[in-house]
């Protein structure tokens, strides 16, 4: 059963350890987790979704790599009740119904843009289809490695703003 979402009162009145933990679900760096936690209390949604985008930012690559790591690839559904693996769901959920050679091409784009760049392929899926997140992936294949970690931060900094913004709301933001 997924975890209720304190809102941003409850967020602001967590122990660091607790309000960390919270932050996890947002963005799977402990240097992010840490650098939010730290920045509280937070006067509203708009404070804490401005210092999580800075935090996202200021992140080193090891840092960043981290976080990648509590992400799926690209088309395939996480199981498990955690709140992490609920929004991941929800957020690619236009790959839900897509048609199989879609799918194909997100499992061999996966796997050629790991080869390439040793990491997950990493979208803000919200509100794509599966057509358009293969078709960035396939785009974002001819990037260098420079250009692309900062396509990847940028990505990352997106679901980590609409994963806080829903932390903050409480339990209404499981309902964004």
């Amino acid at each position: 059963m997924p975890m209720v979402t304190p809102g941003l009162a409850g967020l602001n009145a967590l122990s660091p350890p607790r309000a960390e933990r919270e932050l996890l679900a947002c963005c799977g760096s402990r240097a992010f987790a840490r650098a939010v936690a730290a920045g509280r209390p937070y006067g509203d949604e708009a404070a804490l979704t401005a210092a999580a985008e800075a935090a996202v930012r200021a992140l080193s690559w090891p840092d960043v790599l981290e976080a990648l790591a509590a992400h799926p690839r690209v088309g395939e559904r996480p199981g498990g009740p955690s709140r992490e693996a609920s929004w991941s769901r929800e957020e690619q959920s236009g790959a839900a119904g897509a048609d199989r050679r879609v799918l194909a091409g997100l499992a061999a784009g996966n796997a050629r843009y790991e080869e390439r760049f040793g990491h997950v392929y990493l979208v803000c899926a919200t509100g794509l289809t599966a057509a358009a997140m293969l078709e960035r992936l396939e785009a974002r294949l001819g990037n260098d490695a420079e250009a692309e970690r900062a396509v990847v931060t940028e990505e990352l900094a997106a679901i980590t703003r609409l994963r806080v913004a829903r932390l903050a709301a409480g339990p209404a933001g499981e309902a964004r």
